[in-house]
């Protein structure tokens, strides 16, 4: 039987290598994306994810989230990604369909229409899951686990701390982290060394059009030196998990996020129990990073 997944997503290159995956899997059913205000603001992550849609002519719903975050200003992270997000690559102008309503509004019908429960990948800012969460509590009941791919237990890629994803919206990400469901989160640990080295990028290239695709991507995304260690796959992390666990180690902790001042956005793990005996997330701690190449390489190598 497939997992199904609802996606929230601020596209976003390594979103982009994310969700061409997810769309494609076998294994996976996709029931809807959701994007949010993150890498850029609402109206590119919003298009940059009806290409992808529309690059793989898939029919998946997608609405439009929040285009700030709870509480704190918004700023984003077109340095990396480049000014709409996805740069690089000659999509054509897409004139999909989005849903009218907010994707807290969406999920929430989804999730509750869904005859098994649904995972949650959050893949950008938290703001729309913890909106869900507090509007309509009954999905509670219907949400297997959610998987957030934010946070960080090794100092920040923002500032000497704080994570991009958790920095945006911190309040969101306590309320997601703290909602009583099972949370796995994939924090700069364990996502700075997913990485693709210039060899693979080079490989990929060669994968068919969607090769074409995503090496052009790769090749403007500064999250990470193509021609050093390698780029950084952060978000694909979240999908690999769904499909291949082994390929991480994990820990059971308490996690927390500071919300306020220089630190706000930083997510702080009792990894040793000192403070608590609670545990609110299972945590991943290691990865594989040769069998996450093959296993990314291999799965590009699917895409149509």
């Amino acid at each position: 039987m497939k997992r199904k997944i609802i996606i929230d997503t601020d596209p976003g290159i390594d979103d982009a290598a994310a969700l061409s995956i997810a769309l494609n899997n076998p294994e996976l059913e996709v029931l809807m994306l959701s994007t949010v205000a993150g890498n850029v603001n609402l109206d590119y992550t919003t298009e940059n994810a009806k290409k992808i849609l529309d690059f793989f002519e898939k029919d998946t719903p997608l609405a439009r989230g929040n285009s700030l975050p709870l509480l704190r200003e918004y700023e984003d992270a077109s340095q990396f990604h480049g000014e709409t997000g996805m740069n690089g690559y000659d999509f054509p102008t897409s004139e999909r369909h989005v849903l009218p309503q907010h994707s807290a509004v969406a999920m929430k019908e989804m999730i509750l229409k869904s005859k098994d429960k649904v995972t949650l990948i959050t893949i950008g800012p938290l703001t729309n899951a913890a909106l869900l969460l507090s509007m309509y509590p009954e999905v509670k009941d219907k949400i297997e686990e959610i998987v957030i791919m934010g946070g960080s237990t090794i100092g920040g890629n923002t500032n000497t701390a704080a994570e991009f994803n958790i920095k945006v919206d911190p309040h969101a990400a306590q309320m997601v982290i703290n909602s009583g469901l099972p949370v796995t989160i994939f924090g700069l640990r364990v996502t700075t060394r997913a990485l693709l080295s210039k060899a693979d990028i080079e490989k990929i290239k060669e994968l068919g059009e969607a090769g074409e695709m995503l090496h052009s991507l790769f090749s403007h995304y500064r999250g990470g030196d193509i021609y050093g260690p390698g780029l950084m796959m952060h978000d694909i992390c979240t999908i690999c998990y769904l499909l291949e666990p082994e390929i991480f180690d994990y820990q059971e902790t308490q996690l927390e996020v500071a919300l306020d001042g220089p630190a706000a956005g930083t997510t702080v793990a009792d990894l040793y129990s000192r403070y608590t005996e609670e545990k609110n997330v299972k945590l991943a701690v290691d990865i594989d990073q040769q069998k996450f190449r093959d296993w990314v390489t291999a799965e590009i190598s699917k895409l149509k």
